[in-house]
């Protein structure tokens, strides 16, 4: 079963790379939404919202925005970005039904962890909307098992928490996010 949830993730994961680059990543603009309204499609628009939402907050941060931090002690905002990557590790382990298994991305660029950030998200949001019972997705630290109840009130809206963050941070660092953006919609107003 590992194996074949790795391969989904790698067939999923290269789908989504061939058909986007850097300027066309996921999430610009939420997917049209399901006909019917099940646990998993439920699951997934919740992660659809959280990927434009964090598409946005971090659309054309710059080192300043990156570096910026309201208080000391507090998270800068690239912390807070990679803090996010790591909630879509968490998410995307347990639509693959795999512990989660924490990821050395020091090395990889801001653009990087967008980019993996929002193909995590994408990956996770498909799996559960093609799925109808979603407590079969645990979220497994260790040799602890968390019900899928957890991933919602956890690593989901934590990280919609923290785009949320990153949005203000933006915003007081001098660069507020696209007013194009409609976050009612999921989708950005044409010109």
């Amino acid at each position: 079963m590992k194996k074949v949830c790795s391969a989904l993730s790698l067939f999923f994961t290269l789908s989504i790379v061939a058909q986007n680059n850097d300027d066309n990543l996921p999430y610009y603009e939420i997917p049209e939404y399901s006909d019917t309204y099940t646990a998993g499609t439920v699951a997934a628009r919740m992660i659809d919202g959280l990927g434009f939402r964090f598409y946005w907050a971090t659309d054309g941060l710059t080192e300043e925005d990156l570096s910026y931090k309201p208080i000391g002690g507090s998270r800068s905002t690239g912390e807070t970005v990679d803090h996010v990557l790591t909630l879509s590790y968490v998410i995307l382990s347990a639509a693959l039904h795999q512990p989660y298994d924490k990821k050395d991305t020091s090395q990889l660029s801001f653009e990087e962890k967008r980019k993996q950030t929002l193909i995590n998200l994408k990956t996770a949001a498909d799996i559960l909307r093609a799925s109808d019972d979603v407590s079969k997705f645990v979220i497994v630290f260790g040799e602890r098992e968390n019900p899928f109840w957890n991933a919602i009130n956890g690593p989901i809206a934590d990280a919609i928490w923290h785009s949320g963050q990153i949005a203000s941070y933006r915003r007081t660092s001098g660069n507020p996010i696209n007013s194009d953006i409609n976050h009612f919609t999921g989708t950005v107003k044409s010109n």
